[in-house]
C-alpha cells in the first residue's frame, strides 16, 4: 500500500513538471517600491527604489521645501552624460539646486541614471552598460511612489541639461499626458537623422556601450520614434523653456590652467553644436505654432556655471506649467 502511494505521488510530480500548474508556475510580478529612505537634511531625502523593469535598485534623491504647504507638483531633473558620483546628483553638487528650491513648494526628483542612458528604454541589454529601462522607470514606476511618499498632487514637470535636455524633451513628447512643463538647457533634439544619431552613438560608445542595443540599427524606426523634432506636435499645450549659449567664452571662463582651456575649447565647440540644435527646435515649434520660451545667450560654453544661471531664468516658465 505504501509503495502504491509513493507511485501515485511520483506520477503527480511528473505531471506537474510536464504540463505545469498556472497558479504555481506564474509568479506575481514584483511591484515598484521604496526599499529604504534616509532623510539627509530637512529638505533632502535619499531613496533606494526597486525598479521591476530593470530588476535592480535605483538611487533617487528628492528635494522638498523647507516649509511644506499642502499637496504639491513634482519636477524631475535630469543630469548629463554621466554621474561622476553615483550617490549624489550633479544638480546638488554643481547646480545649486538645494539652495534654489528650498523655498519653492515643489518636489524636485533627482534620479541617478546610468551613464549614456539617454533616460530611455533600450531594446536589449547591453553587455557593458546592462539593462536600461529608464523611460518605464521615470514615467510609470517612480511617479506614483513619489506622489505617495512626498504628498504629490499628480502634476509633473521635467527638465534636463545636455544629454538630459534631449531626454527631457524626448520623454515629454513621448508621454504628453504626464508632463505639463518641460525645460532643456544646452541640448540636441534630433535622433532620426545622420547628425543627431551620430552624436548619440558617439556618447554611448564613449561609455563602452553599443547604441544598436538602444534603438536598433541606423534605419530602425525607433530612432524616429524618439526624435523630438519629428514628434514635436506632442509638446503642444506644455509650458516650455529652452536655453543655450553661443559657445563663446563669457564671464565664467578662466584662462589659467589646462582644464580652463579645455572648458573654453571643448565646451565651446559642444555648445556651438547645441546652439544649432536649439535653433532647429525653435524653428520647428514656430512652424507648428507651439508657444515656447527660448533664451539664446550671446556667450556661454557647455559648462555648469551657465546652467546655474539658467535655473532661476527658467523657473517662472516651469512654475507656470506646474500650477505654482
Amino acid at each position: 500500500m505504501v509503495h502504491a502511494w509513493r507511485f501515485v505521488v511520483f506520477c503527480a510530480v511528473l505531471l506537474v513538471g510536464w504540463v505545469g500548474i498556472p497558479a504555481l508556475a506564474t509568479a506575481e510580478p514584483s511591484a515598484p517600491r521604496i526599499d529604504s529612505r534616509v532623510d539627509v537634511s530637512t529638505t533632502l531625502t535619499q531613496l533606494a527604489v526597486y525598479s521591476p523593469s530593470m530588476d535592480r535598485i535605483i538611487d533617487v534623491q528628492v528635494l522638498t521645501p523647507e516649509t511644506e504647504s499642502g499637496p504639491r507638483p513634482s519636477l524631475y531633473m535630469l543630469s548629463g552624460i554621466g554621474e561622476e558620483d553615483p550617490t549624489n546628483s550633479m544638480w546638488l553638487r554643481k547646480g545649486g539646486a538645494a539652495e534654489f528650491f528650498r523655498d519653492k513648494n515643489v518636489n524636485v526628483v533627482l534620479p541617478l541614471a546610468g551613464p549614456g542612458s539617454f533616460y530611455a528604454d533600450w531594446q536589449r541589454d547591453d553587455p557593458k552598460l546592462g539593462r536600461y529601462k529608464w523611460e518605464t522607470f521615470l514615467t510609470q514606476e517612480l511617479p506614483p511612489l513619489i506622489d505617495a511618499e512626498f504628498d504629490g498632487n499628480g502634476r509633473n514637470g521635467i527638465a534636463g541639461l545636455s544629454m538630459g535636455a534631449q531626454s527631457a524633451m524626448m520623454l515629454a513628447s513621448r508621454n504628453p499626458s504626464l508632463y505639463s512643463a518641460v525645460g532643456a538647457y544646452s541640448g540636441c533634439f534630433a535622433s532620426a537623422e545622420l547628425l543627431g544619431q551620430g552624436s548619440m552613438r558617439g556618447i554611448v560608445t564613449a561609455f563602452g556601450g553599443n547604441a544598436d542595443n538602444m534603438f536598433g540599427s541606423p534605419l530602425d524606426p525607433a530612432w524616429a520614434a524618439h526624435d523630438v523634432l519629428v514628434n514635436a506636435e506632442a509638446l503642444r499645450g506644455k509650458s516650455i523653456y529652452v536655453s543655450v549659449g553661443s559657445g563663446l567664452p563669457g564671464p565664467h571662463e578662466k584662462f589659467e590652467t589646462a582644464k580652463d582651456w579645455d572648458v573654453v575649447v571643448v565646451g565651446g565647440l559642444i555648445e556651438v553644436g547645441s546652439n544649432y540644435c536649439t535653433h532647429r527646435l525653435d524653428d520647428r515649434l514656430r512652424e507648428l505654432s507651439i508657444p515656447a520660451t527660448f533664451d539664446f545667450e550671446n556667450v556661454g560654453t557647455h559648462s555648469w556655471a551657465y546652467w546655474v544661471d539658467q535655473l532661476p531664468k527658467s523657473w517662472p516658465t516651469l512654475a507656470a506649467g506646474l500650477g505654482l
